[in-house]
């Protein structure tokens, strides 16, 4: 336990639920600290490359530690993991994996040995090469599939190659091949482009790091419906990702875009006034406010007014009357938008500068005549 003070209050904070590695997926233990919270779950959480993870069981009850490298069950042979997760934790993140019940675990053999880890080290630099070399047999081949990674085994024993196809493809021919170049299992899984994008990684243009590649699991579909609900442009390269799919963010305030929307007029209804008729425009959903235009096409006549004035007008329009003007009768000014980006102009300080060089030039000396200005 490490204490730590921040402002006038103190408290404690475990160095036992952060791990050394920032990978995907990434889980902060915060039950790490607590009294007999290792035994108290023999199932442990193993991370590999990411984003793969898996949950074995600790048969031989090691004292295991978040951070701590081991090796595992795999078929054939051992696999090399970090362990990310021991305790009353785990449970929970199996049921979120979907585990079904009854599934059989396999077993954490040992803390991971020097041999062990100089060899998975070995395994880890022919990845790259074997990717490169791979994508170029494929080719050969006449396979329409692109081999996005490959992932060793901790033994060097078994490979998986990660690959992406549009269709179905027939790859028996290239297993034998890759087998015969190799020397080693070869197991192929196919993922969609949204995980290859996980699994390479990279910056949005909201300035993280994506989505995928840190915390997502689940790919739900994303659809131009949710891009209309929030009055987003249609333009393609917008809305798309690193991946060329829709990007997933746009399911993510979708949801309160919707319920603002229930609280707005349709937009097929028409405003009509003493002297003219109004029509929708756009509106900013989440402030509650409803441009409309006297002319279908563009914005001609513009008047913004709130929702609540809005279902007034439409109120008055069905009991046959007509207001003489579409905003509230009122003497209230209206507000003025700010900037409230203009305290990060660099050029905020330039004027001020430019009134004290002033008042120092019209400052008197004690003889009562005004200083006379060095010349630079």
């Amino acid at each position: 336990m490490t204490e730590f003070k921040c402002g006038n209050c103190t408290g404690n904070i475990s160095h036992q639920g952060c791990s050394r590695h920032a990978d995907k997926l990434n889980t902060y233990d915060w039950m790490a600290d607590l009294p007999d919270n290792a035994e108290a779950c023999n199932i442990v959480e193993v991370q590999f490359k990411p984003p793969r993870k898996g949950y074995y069981i600790n048969a031989n009850n090691l004292p295991l530690e978040k951070g701590d490298i081991v090796a595992v069950e795999a078929s054939p042979g051992h696999d090399i993991g970090t362990v990310t997760m021991t305790g009353r934790l785990v449970p929970l993140q199996v049921k979120k994996a979907n585990l079904k019940p009854g599934t059989e675990l396999k077993k954490i053999y040992r803390k991971a040995r020097q041999a062990d880890l100089d060899k998975f080290e070995e395994a880890k630099k022919r990845e790259h090469e074997t990717m490169i070399e791979s994508r170029q047999i494929a080719l050969h081949l006449g396979l329409q599939m692109k081999i996005g990674d490959v992932e060793y085994q901790g033994d060097g024993n078994k490979a998986i190659f990660y690959y992406i196809a549009d269709q179905r493809v027939d790859f028996r021919e290239l297993i034998k091949v890759l087998a015969d170049r190799f020397h080693v299992r070869i197991e192929m899984k196919q993922i969609g482009a949204r995980q290859e994008a996980g699994r390479i990684g990279g910056i949005g243009p909201c300035g993280r790091e994506l989505c995928c590649a840190t915390w997502m699991t689940n790919f739900t579909s994303v659809s131009t419906a949710a891009a209309r609900f929030q009055d987003l442009s249609l333009n393609p390269q917008k809305l798309a990702g690193q991946c060329a799919k829709l990007k997933c963010c746009m399911n993510y305030e979708v949801d309160q875009y919707m319920e603002s929307l229930k609280r707005l007029p349709s937009r097929e209804i028409t405003l009509h006034t003493q002297d003219s008729e109004y029509f929708f425009f756009k509106a900013d959903i989440l402030a509650h406010r409803i441009t409309y235009s006297t002319d279908k096409k563009i914005l001609v006549g513009e008047q913004t007014i709130s929702a609540h004035r809005a279902f007034e007008v439409i109120q008055m329009n069905r009991n046959g009357q007509k207001p003489a003007s579409l905003t509230e009768e009122s003497n209230a000014p209206e507000p003025v938008s700010r900037d409230i980006l203009s305290q990060d102009n660099i050029n905020r300080f330039d004027s001020a500068n430019k009134k004290r060089k002033k008042k120092k030039a019209k400052k008197p000396n004690g003889n009562g005549t005004p200083n006379p200005q060095k010349q630079l």
